[in-house]
C-alpha cells in the first residue's frame, strides 16, 4: 500500500507515486502508471460521494474533460466511496467524459500528501487540527447557496438541495474521512506533477472551491505544448 511519508501534498517538480484502484466508469481496474509514458493526465481526490461540495468539484472537473482530451490530457476522478454506492451514484448522475476510480480507504490521497483534518476542541495545526471554533467561523460562498454559510450549514442546504439520500456506505466513509482535505493535481506523461490545487495551500483559503477553469487550461496547454 503505497503512501507519502512526506507532510505535504505533493507539489510541481514532484513525481506521483502509483496507485491502482477499482474503475467506477468501466469494470477492472485503473492505476496512476496506466497513464505514466502515454499521456499526462489531471488526477482529482475527492472525499466521498457523500460530501456535497465534492460533488460539484467533481462535476466541475468532469465538464473541462472534453477540452482537455483536445489538448491530449486525460482525466482521472478519485472518490472516497465504495466501488458499488459509486456506480450506483454515476447510474443515476452521469457525467460525459467522466474516468473515475473508487478508493474507500484513501489510499491515493495519502499517497499524494492530503491530510485528514482531526477535527477538535480548541486547538487548530492547520492543516492537520482544526478547532470547532474555527471550522464554524469558516464561511463557504458558493452561487448554489443564497448566502455565504458555515460549513455544516452549507453541506445540509445543499444535501437538502440534491435530494442526496445517505447510505451505510456513505455513513462509513463520513466516519473516518469527515476531514479528508482534497485537491487536483496535473501529471505531465512522465507522471511527475506540474500543477496542483489543493485545500491544504494557503491556510485553507481553497476549502470547498474548484479551480479557475481557465488556470486549468492553461496549465494544460502549457504541459502538453
Amino acid at each position: 500500500m503505497p503512501e507519502n511519508q512526506s507532510e505535504r501534498p505533493l507539489q510541481p517538480g514532484d513525481r506521483a507515486p502509483n496507485v491502482v484502484l477499482d474503475a467506477i466508469t468501466r469494470q477492472g481496474k485503473i492505476s496512476i502508471d496506466d497513464f505514466r509514458g502515454q499521456k499526462p493526465v489531471l488526477v482529482g481526490l475527492f472525499r466521498g460521494l457523500h460530501c456535497p461540495f465534492c460533488r460539484r468539484q467533481i462535476a466541475s472537473m468532469a465538464s473541462l474533460a472534453g477540452d482537455l482530451q483536445q489538448k491530449g490530457v486525460e482525466s482521472l476522478t478519485i472518490v472516497n466511496t465504495p466501488i458499488d454506492r459509486a456506480r450506483l451514484y454515476f447510474r443515476y448522475h452521469p457525467l460525459p467524459n467522466l474516468v473515475a476510480a473508487s478508493d474507500p480507504d484513501r489510499i491515493s490521497h495519502r499517497a499524494f500528501g492530503l491530510p485528514n483534518l482531526e477535527f477538535t476542541q480548541s486547538e487548530t495545526v492547520w492543516p492537520y487540527k482544526v478547532s470547532l471554533d474555527t471550522l464554524t467561523s469558516m464561511r463557504v460562498d458558493m452561487p448554489d447557496l443564497p448566502r455565504p454559510m458555515a460549513p455544516m450549514a452549507a453541506v445540509e442546504f445543499l444535501d437538502n438541495a440534491d435530494g442526496y439520500e445517505f447510505t451505510d456506505d456513505d455513513k462509513r466513509m463520513i466516519a473516518t474521512g469527515e476531514g479528508q482535505l482534497v485537491g487536483e493535481f496535473l501529471l505531465d506523461r512522465d507522471g511527475v506533477v506540474r500543477w496542483c490545487f489543493t485545500e491544504v495551500a494557503d491556510d485553507g483559503r481553497h476549502m470547498f472551491g474548484v479551480p479557475a477553469p481557465e488556470e486549468v487550461m492553461s496549465a494544460a496547454s502549457h504541459i502538453a505544448a
